[in-house]
């Protein structure tokens, strides 16, 4: 019997795909709303996704970023993001990904992120470590003074623009670098994986961060809302660092963003 990180991984490599086979052919763009876009790819690489899951594990709930996905009440719920880094899929970048939590009963169990253009595959399991490629994720060693640290623009709260510029101009004089990639589910592998040692962002939604959460604690580092608990798959801001670089990134953020 297939286990839910089995169906996960078939999930995103048949979603990879799709996504290879309309990479630098995308002719039609949807804009659901300023700053937000979808594709056809976006939409059949959800359907694929859903449709594994669904063959597997019928009576799982399922939270998908384009159609709302499926509630029956399981105790497993799923976290979807077909495409992130749409904007960037539609430009040409290689910054996208597929992105898939699993969760029982509240808590994260399951993330696989699958980035095909870089040849990445993240994957991680509750309990059992986070993994690059099948090589062992660890969090940054660095202190916050050499951090390089991700972060993504309020697209989506436009009126705490201000204060999250004031946000971003201390973390910005206090590490050593920052970087905007254009997919909250990769800046959050990517921390796991200890190139970042921290990221944070706000007015996500719960499939943007889930997979990615689960990858950096499982690699040693912390995740938490900006008040330090861990709503943030409800609120959408999150905070995600190496234990070198969390304390000091939510102090910041905390301040400017609470």
């Amino acid at each position: 019997m297939e286990t839910p990180i089995d169906v996960a991984l078939k999930a995103a490599e048949r979603a990879s795909e799709i996504l290879l086979d309309y990479f630098g052919k995308v002719r039609e763009v949807e804009l659901k709303a300023r700053n937000d876009y979808v594709t056809e790819a976006d939409k059949l690489s959800e359907m694929i996704i859903i449709k594994t899951i669904r063959e597997a594990f019928p009576q799982h709930s399922i939270v998908a970023e384009e159609s709302g996905g499926f509630s029956s009440g399981s105790r497993w719920k799923w976290y979807v993001d077909p495409l992130d880094g749409t904007k960037n899929f539609i430009h040409g970048l290689p910054m996208f990904c597929v992105s898939i939590g699993i969760e029982l009963d509240g808590e994260l169990v399951g993330a696989v992120i699958n980035a095909p253009l870089l040849e990445e595959l993240f994957v991680a399991e509750k309990g059992e470590g986070a993994y690059c490629n099948g090589e062992r994720l660890k969090v940054s060693t660095r202190e916050f003074s050499q951090a390089l640290v991700a972060t993504g623009f309020p697209f989506r709260g436009k009126k705490y623009l201000d204060k999250y510029l004031s946000c971003f101009k201390e973390v910005f004089l206090k590490v050593s670098g920052l970087r905007r990639c254009g997919s909250a589910a990769l800046d959050l592998a990517y921390t796991a994986k200890g190139v970042f040692d921290g990221f944070w962002e706000m007015s996500l939604h719960p499939w943007d961060i889930a997979a990615g959460a689960l990858l950096i604690e499982e690699a040693g580092g912390a995740v938490s809302d900006f008040s330090g608990g861990k709503d943030y798959l409800k609120s959408g801001n999150v905070v995600g660092a190496s234990p070198g670089t969390y304390g000091e990134l939510l102090k910041i953020v905390n301040k400017h963003l609470t």
